[in-house]
């Protein structure tokens, strides 16, 4: 019971660091919402819903054949521990968003679905700390890996969802201490995750320690 609460405390807590950090699928979601409507920028927010699924499944199945290979996995761990390194450096150095509306053209969910399919962080996510989780989870009955994914999604778009809905009356919350103070304690949780990352990858690289 509690590795499967684990599970869904990771995934939720990544999901919501992943749907209210800065990034180009965010920048979007703000924009449609200032210029055109917060249901412009909720049919923005739903993106990944569209690219994410096939980077999930071809993620997954090239990890399974790698399951068996201590090293790589180790390898992959460490990866996944850099980049949420990255992520947790980014979030604690947020100072707020700022957007320059005249320089932004029209978008739409298109546009949303394929600025989403060429920003790379969706592929870094689920191949070096996302797939590998689902693996974990699976291992533990299928109901966990499928509750990862939902657990994930549901903050992840939720909360651009929020941010859509909230802008669309005060774009001021983009510069609030509640959002930037929200987003550097995600961060901080973030660099937590990364240590864990950096224990599993080495204890699959050969190496223990306390």
């Amino acid at each position: 019971m509690i590795s499967h609460l684990s599970f869904l405390a990771t995934a939720f807590v990544l999901g919501l660091s992943g749907g209210l950090s800065p990034g180009p699928l965010l920048i979007l979601v703000i924009s449609e919402s200032l210029r055109h409507g917060v249901k412009e920028g909720i049919k923005v927010s739903v993106a990944p819903l569209f690219t994410d699924f096939p980077i999930i499944l071809a993620t997954i199945y090239v990890l399974s054949r790698l399951s068996d290979i201590q090293p790589v996995i180790g390898a992959i761990s460490l990866l996944g521990a850099a980049f949420l390194v990255f992520l947790g450096y980014g979030s604690l150095s947020f100072k707020g968003v700022d957007i320059d509306l005249a320089q932004i053209k029209p978008q739409s969910i298109k546009k949303g679905i394929a600025a989403n399919f060429l920003n790379p962080s969706p592929y870094l996510f689920w191949f070096s700390i996302g797939a590998p989780i689902v693996l974990k989870a699976y291992n533990i009955n299928v109901l966990s890996a499928i509750l990862f994914v939902l657990f994930f999604y549901a903050p992840l778009v939720g909360s651009k969802i929020l941010i859509a809905a909230v802008i669309g009356k005060s774009r001021r919350f983009l510069k609030s201490s509640h959002y930037v103070y929200t987003i550097r304690f995600l961060g901080i949780i973030l660099l937590m995750f990364a240590w864990l990352f950096v224990k599993d990858g080495l204890r699959s690289l050969g190496i223990y320690f306390v």
